[in-house]
């Protein structure tokens, strides 16, 4: 009786890849998974479907995870109004956690013998497949035939016309990946420390001209409505932002960061609704939280972003730093006012309830009504105190050494 394996599988080269030589080479039972993190369209998943019928596959599943996507993981990236090295919204990082996580509960459902999936040894996939798979199902054999055997783009071609696999074999310009969560485009330009990619290279180009104002109405840090418009799910508010702010050609930049396997890499990306997302979702908690929430929320979302990129969203300490930022999002509620420009965009103002920045307790620099001057004379004199004391401990021994010199 074959071996069962449960392949992640996309339809590109690698994975294609994959099938072939697992089922026809290995005389694997392959049973193919797509797991839908919000990059295909309902044609696009048909043709994938199609091609690993072709390809052999016994059994081929498309989840459609996009909903779960964000409810275990966007979410708190926007609770954290989180950005790896300040830059990054942990676009394929996040997306990939999930893939795997679902690839994992499929290889349970079919008690598969392996999972197979079509990384090479030079990303941070691997790792993040890899140990998703050891922690979820240990022990399960973890197969990688394009790391394992080095293969180059070349080979897998030549091996795959031998056996009478058609597809498009041309090698993009640009590499794209897309999901919910924004949209990465590597290419020659970012194998290198200089260079930005072309106008050409961006999927989403720029259509808009004229400004535009959008607003986004927070209920407990959720992104409920865009323009007066309710959502039933925030990943449906999420794809309308996308589609409004993208015609903009907001959220395009160039990440250089540290891999997982210890190199620096860089990758382009183009993240509209992201972008837009966390900018008015802080501009929001900066009205309502108070200046303690907002300093350990910005320590902690630095941690919780480098330690999703490096593929450890399993470990507890995750779940602990999601239940600080839930409770920190009862009093984010509102709505953020933005202006959409031509490649760029800025937060006009909040609307909210909860906000600290209400004229009866004063306005800065104008006017108060909670404290006096004499109040704050003497919170001064107090505030500083301690520095004050040392000072003069410091003059004092200076003097001391002075005359002593």
């Amino acid at each position: 009786m074959s071996k069962k394996v449960v392949l992640g599988f996309s339809g590109g080269l690698d994975t294609t890849y994959c099938a072939q030589y697992l089922s026809h080479d290995c005389g694997y039972e392959v049973h193919s998974i797509i797991v839908n993190t919000g990059g295909f369209d309902q044609e696009e998943l048909d043709a994938i479907a199609a091609h690993a019928q072709k390809l052999g596959v016994v059994s081929h599943t498309a989840i459609n995870a996009v909903e779960d996507y964000y409810d275990t993981i966007v979410k708190y990236l926007i609770y954290g109004n989180c950005l790896k090295n300040n830059t990054y919204p942990l676009s394929v990082s996040a997306e990939r956690l999930c893939q795997a996580v679902h690839i994992a509960r499929h290889a349970q459902a079919l008690e598969a013998d392996a999972v197979a999936h079509g990384s090479t040894g030079a990303g941070n996939d691997q790792v993040r497949f890899d140990m998703i798979f050891h922690q979820l199902i240990p022990g399960i054999e973890i197969i990688t035939p394009i790391r394992d055997m080095q293969l180059s783009r070349a080979e897998e071609i030549a091996y795959l016309q031998s056996k009478g696999v058609h597809m498009n074999f041309e090698k993009a310009a640009y590499s794209i990946n897309k999901g919910l969560w924004g949209t990465s485009i590597g290419g020659k330009e970012t194998l290198q420390s200089h260079g930005v990619l072309p106008e050409e290279a961006w999927p989403t180009q720029c259509t808009q001209t004229e400004m535009q104002e959008l607003s986004l109405y927070f209920e407990q840090g959720e992104l409920k409505a865009v323009n007066g418009i309710i959502y039933s799910h925030p990943a449906d508010a999420i794809k309308a932002v996308q589609h409004i702010a993208g015609a903009y050609a907001i959220g395009r930049d160039i990440h250089i960061g540290d891999t997982i396997i210890g190199i620096k890499g860089r990758v382009g990306f183009e993240a509209a609704a992201p972008m837009v997302i966390l900018k008015a979702h802080h501009a929001l908690e900066k009205h309502v939280l108070t200046k303690w929430q907002l300093q350990w929320k910005d320590t902690l979302s630095q941690f919780y972003a480098n330690w999703l990129h490096e593929g450890q969203i399993l470990d507890p300490v995750m779940r602990d730093i999601e239940v600080f930022f839930t409770h920190s999002q009862q009093q984010v509620t509102g709505t953020v006012y933005l202006h959409l420009l031509p490649y760029r965009f800025q937060v006009a103002g909040v609307d909210s309830a909860y906000d600290l920045m209400r004229n009866d307790f004063g306005q800065y620099g104008e006017m108060n009504s909670g404290y006096t001057g004499t109040d704050v004379r003497g919170f001064s004199t107090i505030f500083g105190n301690q520095v004050k004391i040392w000072n003069a401990v410091q003059a004092a021994q200076k003097t001391k050494a002075d005359a002593e010199y």
